[in-house]
């Protein structure tokens, strides 16, 4: 199954309504990526945790607001979102879970429900789709979205700041651009600093602790004319998983990468200006 098509042939990228891309994620109708659905509309990363560890949390993510986006918070035991969707149910509505233990990945599962505790909070944050979205819409080129793939991603030597026994090394992701393109993703990016906003990093990326692009990558190195373009790094919102291994929590489990919740709220509404 590619990225934007189900089982069953449909190609998602003609669903326009995200509950309907929600309702068919629930149902166990898709498990891919979700670049490229829903254009126009709110992508988030998703973490869950016991509320004993939620306020520690929420302080790591007010610290560190470029890789940690704050969109909303759950209460304790609800499995809603209702500032971002109606009807959401971040137990069943992502089509890839990651389930961290002590530290450790465990496992990736399509539905959480048989995990769920009374007392989780779910916290759902700000994801570079949506200012990918802006910068296509300004013209500018994406290597991998030419790829059909997401942005190759890397672990910075960029420390995040730490609160209670959430800590970590930045997680950021690689865009580049023509130098004059360069510029204006900068501006672009800016006006959404709810979803990463500007860049963390531009040029040299042995000074982030990336000596190599290709063998660093954690995901999949796209290379561009590094003699003709100038590569830019935004914060990533993997980087709440570092700091959940860094915790060791008994329990705690994010979105898979690239598998996102869709929400209702549209990119718009989170310009800042």
């Amino acid at each position: 199954m590619n990225v934007t098509t189900r089982c069953d042939g449909t190609d998602l990228r003609q669903i326009a309504e995200p509950g309907e891309l929600r309702r068919l994620i629930r149902q166990g109708g898709y498990t891919g990526r979700t670049g490229g659905l829903a254009m126009g509309r709110v992508q988030a990363n998703i973490a869950i945790m016991p509320a004993d560890a939620a306020d520690d949390f929420l302080r790591y993510c007010q610290r560190n607001p470029k890789p940690c986006p704050l969109l909303a918070v759950s209460e304790p035991g609800d499995p809603s979102l209702p500032e971002l969707g109606a009807g959401i149910d971040v137990r069943t509505d992502i089509p890839s879970y990651s389930v961290f233990r002590d530290g450790e990945l465990v496992e990736d599962v399509h539905d959480i429900r048989g995990l769920w505790r009374k007392n989780f909070v779910a916290f759902a944050l700000g994801c570079s789709y949506s200012f990918e979205q802006a910068i296509i819409e300004a013209g500018l080129r994406l290597h991998h979205i030419d790829a059909r793939m997401g942005p190759p991603r890397y672990t910075s030597s960029i420390d995040t700041v730490a609160a209670g026994p959430f800590s970590g090394k930045m997680v950021v992701t690689l865009r580049a651009f023509p130098p004059a393109d360069a510029i204006r993703a900068i501006q672009v990016t800016s006006r959404f600093p709810m979803v990463h906003g500007a860049p963390v990093h531009m040029g040299n990326p042995r000074l982030i602790g990336i000596e190599d692009l290709d063998t660093q990558c954690d995901s999949t190195f796209i290379p561009y004319p590094e003699d003709e373009e100038i590569p830019l790094f935004w914060a990533c919102g993997v980087t709440p998983q570092v700091a959940a291994q860094a915790a060791r929590l008994p329990l705690f489990i994010t979105h898979t990468p690239a598998h996102m919740l869709i929400c209702d709220t549209m990119n718009a509404a989170l310009a800042a200006f």
